[in-house]
């Protein structure tokens, strides 16, 4: 596993070294920017995890968060001389995502990163189960299906087509292609069967999202998904 990248921004360079020597025992990959200033040239995707001072000539940590804010979307911690329960809840407020008061122990401070590293990839690994379009999502562990938030009644079938669809968009499947890849070839059931279950998916999901149609009639060939063709 790559080493996790941590920024440092605080005008202390004493704390900013100490930090840095300790997260580096534990394999962490530390930089270390000394005013919000020269931490905006440093700031990228690349960072797991920002450690931010509040009190800082220039651009204090406040001000820097809520410039960064939109350009990177892992956690931010802050550490600050101030207790003021108004600082803190600003802090959060603005984006940051953790709040320690100075001084404060490293272990804690390790412990803190360790635990919003830990979330961060729950919820990317999360992510990795989730199959969206435009208002569709799919929850492939769940075995769900959402429109606009809200959870689809699915039988079975008709959440294996809208999954087969969804999972290949815009290739076209006949009828007995989705058939055979839904229901089985050994099947007692009637081909008829696909055309009422997709009618019954559009009739759900129209309940829902009455704008567009996401499963497509190709007449002739057959069914795709297709969220770029809105009903007339």
């Amino acid at each position: 596993m790559s080493k996790r990248k941590i920024l440092v921004v605080d005008d202390n360079e004493d704390i900013c070294l100490t930090i840095k020597q300790y997260l580096e025992l534990y394999n962490y990959m530390v930089e270390i920017a000394h005013s919000g200033t020269e931490a905006l040239k440093m700031i990228s995707g690349d960072f797991d995890l920002i450690i931010l001072d509040i009190m800082m000539e220039g651009i204090d940590g406040m001000e820097l968060c809520s410039i960064i804010r939109d350009r990177v979307d892992c956690p931010i911690i802050f550490v600050s001389a101030k207790t003021l329960e108004e600082d803190k809840v600003q802090a959060l407020s603005i984006g940051g995502d953790d709040y320690i008061t100075k001084p404060f122990g490293l272990k804690e401070l390790k412990a803190r990163i360790d635990s919003h590293l830990r979330r961060e990839e729950r919820i990317r690994s999360n992510e990795r189960y989730l199959l969206s379009s435009k208002n569709i999502t799919i929850d492939l562990l769940a075995n769900e299906v959402f429109c606009k938030g809200v959870k689809l009644h699915l039988t079975k079938k008709e959440y294996e087509i809208i999954k087969l669809l969804m999972l290949n968009k815009n290739v076209v499947f006949s009828k007995e292609r989705i058939f055979e890849r839904v229901w089985g070839l050994d099947s007692e059931s009637q081909l008829e069967t696909v055309t009422e279950s997709i009618k019954n998916i559009r009739k759900k999901i129209r309940a829902l999202d009455k704008e567009t149609s996401y499963i497509k009639t190709l007449y002739g060939l057959g069914y795709k998904w297709d969220v770029t063709y809105e009903k007339r």
